[in-house]
Formats: structure tokens, sequence, C-alpha cells
């Protein structure tokens, strides 16, 4: 398992641990990390799974592909790192990430 950590916009942290091939959307819901709200279910098309990673590991995941990039311009103040949970696979590389919950999806 890979232990993913959400830091959510209040500063509570919630580790959970993930399994290779899953969204970090679905280790977020299976965490009950409410700010991942993850309405379409995955199909990158809502934006209301917006997360911000550092740069160190934003330059470490896939990076994300055009579909995503467009979403991305409707999310609430959009970082550099912006990623929608929905489209970062999970590896095993990933193991110790942290992920920060932005307090535009509150």
């Amino acid at each position: 398992m890979i232990k993913l950590t959400f830091v959510q916009a209040d500063g509570t942290q919630v580790e959970t641990d993930a399994s290779p091939g899953m969204s970090v959307m679905q280790a977020a819901v299976n965490a009950g990390v409410d700010a991942i709200a993850a309405e379409c279910g995955g199909a990158c098309a809502c934006g209301t799974c917006h997360c911000v990673l550092s740069q160190d590991w934003f330059g470490r995941v896939a990076a994300p592909e055009a579909d995503e990039v467009d979403m991305l311009e409707f999310v609430i103040d959009p970082q550099l790192t912006s990623r929608l949970s929905c489209q970062v696979v999970v590896t095993e590389d990933m193991h110790g990430i942290t992920i920060r919950v932005p307090a535009s999806q509150v």
C-alpha cells in the first residue's frame, strides 16, 4: 500500500493507504476527505476534486493531459501545481506524498 497524506484547508491531515493504479481522488473519497467532492465520479468534467501538489511532487507524477489542463481553468484559484485528483494515478513512487486541498474546495 502507498501512504498518502491530504492536508485540508484548516490544516487537518488525513492519512490513508492507496493501491497502485487507483486515482488520488478515489483514495481521498475512501478516506473521507470531505473537500474532495468528486461530483463527476472521476470523468474530468467538474473540477470538484482540485488539489495542489508541492513543486517537487508535481514534477514526479505523470504530467496532466490537455483535457485536465482545460478543466483546471475553471477551478477557483488554480496554482501552478494544481491537479485534478481524479487524473492522478497512484504509483509506487508516490509513497509519502502530501496533497493539499485548497480552501476553495470547502
